[in-house]
């Protein structure tokens, strides 16, 4: 990943949210039949391995968990955060020299490591229920949905049909490309700019790249 100086992310802390809060992330392997991705939830376990440890489950008829080597596969993990189009009208600075362009903001982190196949019960169903709580939490529910509200043999069928992995992460890469090359009025006006179209994450994490 291209990272110019001025966007590179090193603050461990603000790498691993990235992961935390924006799960989803794009699993990028090299099988027998060249480069596959597949868009994952993960979990993130920070208080293991050097970068911490995350912990997915695919459906058992996806082929990718079949086709990693017995020892582990050399892996990435693409997670991407808030992102926007940031038009140059927003910058206070544009009507003075006219030496603006359009450009897109936002922020990535690339989770590099080795992934090891989990098929076991226990395992699939330790990680199910923990990622149900987390995510059911996040939702807001005043009765948040939970495994034991579904009959133990439903449960133990859709556990059968899934199989578990697990990432050790060696290196964690990040960009936040937030306007941090700006002038802070720039960056703070296209921030709201951004705001105004209903981007307040975006928006919000702008702001904060002047605190950087």
């Amino acid at each position: 990943m291209y990272i110019p100086t001025a966007f590179e992310e090193h603050r461990p802390g603000e790498l691993q949210r990235v992961l935390r809060e924006h799960p989803l992330g794009a699993l990028v392997t090299h099988g027998p039949n060249g480069l596959d991705a597949n868009h994952i939830p993960f979990e993130l376990d920070e208080a293991t391995g050097p970068h911490g440890t995350l912990r997915a489950h695919v459906a058992r008829a996806n082929p990718v968990w079949r086709e990693v080597p017995a020892d582990g596969a050399d892996v990435l993990v693409i997670f991407q955060a808030s992102e926007a189009y940031i038009s140059p009208n927003w910058y206070p600075s544009k009507p003075e020299h006219h030496r603006h362009v359009p450009t897109w903001n936002y922020q990535v982190v690339h989770a590099h490591g080795r992934l090891r196949v989990m098929d076991d019960e226990r395992f699939l169903r330790g990680l199910v229920a923990r990622l149900t709580r987390e995510h059911e939490q996040r939702s807001l529910q005043e009765k948040p949905w939970k495994m034991g509200d579904s009959a133990p043999e439903f449960i133990d069928g859709l556990l059968q049909a899934i199989v578990g992995i697990e990432i050790e992460v060696t290196r964690l890469v990040g960009k936040s490309k937030l306007g941090q090359n700006r002038e802070a009025r720039d960056r703070l006006r296209a921030s709201a700019g951004v705001e105004a179209l209903g981007n307040a994450q975006a928006a919000e994490a702008m702001r904060g790249a002047g605190e950087v």
